[in-house]
């Protein structure tokens, strides 16, 4: 299983919150994938190796989430939709089936994809990986309520639309629209469970994991290199003041998602989660850029290819349209008799 894998570095370990995710998660496969090939192969072995949010380890998840990003973003990206359907599955009592999985949940303007009578029929937008999974859980309408299905992609009926991918970041995980016509798809859950249930909140915390170690590899890029440039310690203290908002973000969310801690709702959690992550990952390439300057874009294959998957990865974060869905859960709260700080 390990054909085409690295060794397990112990450097790659990104810490949360001292827990066991990563050192598990490596001591488990015993090494990481190389290649989003890798990835998909490995994703069934992964997920038994990590835990479910909510298990009381989702420390040791985020960390094995982060390890990841700080591995290899490409691979990252892989692993976590299949780490967050096997936990949807599990929230609705389903077993995963064979294969690799992904999570086809977006909407966009002009897409609509309908569930009638058990097939659907429409267009996706946004199915990362179509053409190389087994099967997704993907959003569809029924009537005006919001349906899951589970869909196996290798079917007559799922058509991948080939030639919208066109980013220079995450190259490897082409991300563009599918089109069914008639393919068949097993419900999972009632209507409107997927966007109410928790975890939907939870996987967006892990995504963030992911940001967060892609943010570390990068910043792990400036510490070998402030000998003799002041300037560049004081990036480096930047960085470091970022990463440590970040990681104390991450284990707060873990610690209230295992607790079931009632005092903030899920969704606010995630967006006050995701936020700090997203402007630490924002600080830290802004940093990074500045104290090194051009050559390491330029001269360093590695790098380079780091920056770019980090900066369109987190773009994954709605910035300011999100900032203005927490301030107004804050808002609710205080309207509520509740101080959320």
């Amino acid at each position: 299983m390990n054909n085409g894998a690295v060794p397990a570095a112990p450097s790659l370990d990104v810490d949360i919150d001292r827990g066991e995710g990563a050192r598990a998660l490596l001591r488990s496969i015993g090494a990481l994938p190389a290649t989003v090939a890798d990835a998909l192969t490995m994703a069934p072995a992964i997920a038994a190796a990590v835990p479910l949010p909510a298990s009381g380890r989702t420390a040791e998840r985020l960390e094995a989430l982060a390890t990841l990003g700080a591995h290899d973003l490409e691979v990252a990206r892989a692993i976590e939709p299949h780490l967050d359907a096997v936990a949807i599955l599990s929230e609705a009592g389903i077993a995963p089936r064979p294969g690799a999985y992904g999570v086809f949940a977006a909407e966009g303007p002009g897409s609509r994809l309908e569930l009638r009578e058990g097939r659907l029929a429409g267009e996706k937008p946004w199915c990362s990986l179509a053409d190389r999974l087994d099967r997704a859980l993907v959003s569809a309408w029924q009537g005006e309520e919001r349906v899951l299905v589970d869909v196996d992609l290798r079917q007559d009926g799922v058509r991948v639309v080939p030639g919208a991918w066109h980013a220079r970041g995450l190259v490897g995980i082409p991300s563009g629209p599918v089109r069914f016509d008639g393919a068949a798809a097993e419900p999972v859950g009632e209507s409107g469970w997927y966007l109410r249930r928790p975890g939907f909140a939870w996987g967006g915390i892990g995504v963030a994991a992911c940001w967060h170690g892609g943010a570390v590899a990068v910043a792990r890029r400036l510490v070998g290199a402030t000998a003799d440039a002041p300037l560049r310690l004081a990036h480096l203290g930047a960085v470091d003041e970022a990463l440590t908002a970040s990681r104390l973000a991450l284990a707060d969310a873990a610690r209230r998602i295992d607790a079931g801690d009632a005092s903030v709702d899920p969704g606010t959690l995630a967006l006050r989660t995701r936020g700090i992550v997203a402007r630490a990952v924002d600080e830290v390439l802004a940093r990074v850029g500045r104290a090194l300057g051009p050559a390491p874009l330029a001269l360093e294959a590695e790098h380079a290819r780091r920056v770019a998957d980090l900066q369109l990865y987190v773009r994954q974060h709605h910035a300011e349209r999100d900032q203005a869905s927490l301030g107004e859960a804050v808002a609710a709260m205080a309207a509520g008799g509740r101080s959320a700080w």
